[in-house]
Formats: C-alpha cells, sequence, structure tokens
C-alpha cells in the first residue's frame, strides 16, 4: 500500500477568505516504511498573509516572491500523490485549501479525493487518546517523537513529523508479518530399536512387611466393606522369604 503523509502552509486560517497555499511537504510511505521519496514545494501566493500567520510559518511575501504559483506545480503535485492514500492531520483544513487551488485551474482538475483516499491522523488520534490534547506536537510528546528541532511550522518537517506518528499510532494494526516468518523446518522422524531387557530381579517379602499388609488391608476392608487392592475373590496369599 502506497501512502503520502501531507501537510500544507497557508496565508491563513480559511480558503473561503481568499488564503492560499504557500508550501507543500510530502513523504512517502510504502507498506508503512518510508522509501525516502519526498515532495516539498514553495508556493508564491499572490496575495498578502493574514496577520500572525507569516509568524506561524516563518515564511514572508519576500522569501515566496519568486516561487512559481500554484498553477506552475499542480501536475507535479498531482502527480506524486496520485492514487495513494494521504495521511493528514486536521483533514478537512489542508483538503480544503487544495480543493480551493485546484478549483481556480477550472473544472479539469477536479478534485482531491477524485484521485486519492484520505485518512485524517486526528481523527485517530481522538478515537485513542479521547479528551485530550492531540495537536501534532502533543503527540510527539505522548508517542516519543523527537520535535525539538520544531521551532516554526514548515509543510516538509511536519510531515516527516506525522509520519512518525502516524506509524507510532497505528502500530500492530497492520503488518501481521505472515509474508517475513522463516519457512517452518520439515519435521522428521527415526525409528530406535529397543534393547532386549534383562531378566527382572525377583523381590521377597519380609515377613514383618506381609504382616504390616496384611494388617493394613484388614482396616481398609472393616472400614469401607472392600479394599480396591486385595484381588477378586479370596484375598491373596503372599509367601514370605
Amino acid at each position: 500500500m502506497r501512502q503520502i503523509v501531507l501537510d500544507t502552509e497557508t496565508t491563513g486560517l480559511e480558503w473561503k477568505k481568499g488564503n492560499r497555499v504557500v508550501e507543500i511537504g510530502c513523504v512517502e510511505l510504502v507498506e508503512r516504511r518510508p522509501t525516502g521519496r519526498t515532495y516539498h514545494q514553495y508556493i508564491k501566493p499572490d496575495r498578502d498573509f493574514e496577520q500572525g500567520a507569516a509568524e506561524v510559518t516563518g515564511l514572508s511575501l519576500e522569501f515566496l516572491a519568486d516561487k512559481p504559483p500554484f498553477a506552475d506545480i499542480a501536475d507535479a503535485f498531482l502527480e506524486f500523490i496520485d492514487g495513494a492514500e494521504l495521511i493528514i492531520h486536521n483533514a478537512a483544513f489542508d483538503v480544503g485549501f487544495l480543493d480551493n487551488e485546484l478549483s481556480l485551474l477550472g473544472p479539469a482538475y477536479g478534485t482531491l479525493r477524485q484521485r486519492v483516499t484520505v485518512e485524517d491522523s486526528l481523527l485517530l488520534a481522538r478515537q485513542r487518546y479521547p479528551g485530550q490534547r492531540n495537536s501534532l506536537d502533543a503527540l510527539c510528546r505522548r508517542l516519543g517523537v523527537d520535535n525539538a528541532h520544531r521551532q516554526l511550522h514548515g509543510a516538509l518537517l511536519d510531515a516527516q513529523l506525522l509520519a512518525e506518528v502516524y506509524l507510532a499510532l497505528t502500530a500492530g494494526q497492520h503488518e501481521i508479518g505472515f509474508g517475513t516468518m522463516a519457512e517452518p523446518e520439515r519435521a522428521t522422524s527415526r525409528v530406535v530399536l529397543a534393547q532386549p531387557a534383562g531378566a527382572r530381579p525377583v523381590l521377597a517379602v519380609q515377613a514383618d512387611e506381609l504382616a504390616a499388609h496384611a494388617a493394613r488391608i484388614e482396616s481398609i476392608r472393616r472400614k469401607a466393606g472392600v479394599c480396591l487392592w486385595e484381588p477378586v475373590g479370596a484375598p491373596a496369599e503372599l509367601e514370605p522369604a
């Protein structure tokens, strides 16, 4: 299974207010293992940041001035994610922005979900940790993912952290491992011939042992009415040594 862990950075919180995508970061997983393939792109938004948004990302219009617009990178981006399952934290946010960017290019581009499936890691985290904080930073701390180098929001860095968080969050749900099990050794058998036994020793019963045995049998018979150790019929007579 091919999965793409995706994150975006934007000029503000709502695409309906005209905000745009300024950065996309993607990390590829195949069979839940990082392949080393990533996609990272800064995008010129052709509009200003909302108050506070630039501080969160560390980006500026000056930095983005020579970057391509979304229209120029759309085909390469869609080729990278095509047919995959996208893993996104708070998927409604990123999908909404990306669908808006595609709509600005015309109806031929359709929507994201016409090309991919989407798994929201925030919903997974809320199911596993109900009532707790489930931001990316909170999950990194809870699941032991090192995010000390995350001073600002960056799409590729956040996608890399989310990939680690997602794998830890869903550990044990996949990869049962039948394909990696070693083939069991074939059962073998061999015939061992027993050596002929020698003559069995004959043990003689001592007179005091015979008397003690008879007394014990008689005691059991009186209490129980029958003695299971006594042969059927007449009591056995043991000959003393």
